[in-house]
């Protein structure tokens, strides 16, 4: 019985633990190119990754405010938007035609298997990440208007 309670005390602690860095992890672009996502971290400017899927609404409420302002952030901070979807095999075929008919300019990367998910240990969509210098810096969960107006006043904060 002890085991078994100290088994469960050790997976629930490790849920707390934060993740600092990106993994090595491969992922593949809309155009099926290769994209190893700890490539992210050694950038000189801030990198916002963006876990979402065509079924999350408030991912695409998200990314399409993101989207209002992308130009502006990199001008001024050199930002850089990757966009992860975790459309499994049935939505996938969805990601291409939305992402056209939204004109977003960002990477979208799939992660089809989520690996990349359950690496990051991310629980729900939208899920937001900024790395920065090889280090997350910033994270939030789920969405609210005004939450890209916080994340931009920390990315600004970095680059000074």
């Amino acid at each position: 019985m002890r085991k078994i309670v100290g088994l469960f005390v050790l997976l629930f602690s490790m849920q707390g633990i934060a993740q600092t860095t990106l993994p090595n992890i491969e992922l593949k672009n809309m155009d099926g190119k290769k994209v190893l996502i700890s490539d992210y971290a050694k950038k000189d400017n801030p990198v916002i990754i963006s876990f979402w899927a065509t079924w999350c609404g408030p991912c695409l409420k998200e990314l399409n405010a993101i989207n209002d302002v992308y130009s502006d952030w990199q001008k001024e901070t050199g930002v850089e938007l990757v966009a992860v979807s975790i459309d499994d095999a049935k939505t996938s075929k969805r990601v291409k035609p939305l992402v056209k008919g939204k004109n977003w300019e960002y990477e979208i990367l799939m992660d089809d298997n989520q690996a990349l998910k359950r690496a990051m240990n991310v629980a729900n969509v939208p899920f937001t990440i900024v790395v920065y210098k090889g280090k997350i810096v910033y994270k939030h969960l789920s969405y609210a208007p005004g939450v890209e107006k916080e994340m931009y006043a920390k990315i600004k904060s970095l680059v000074k």
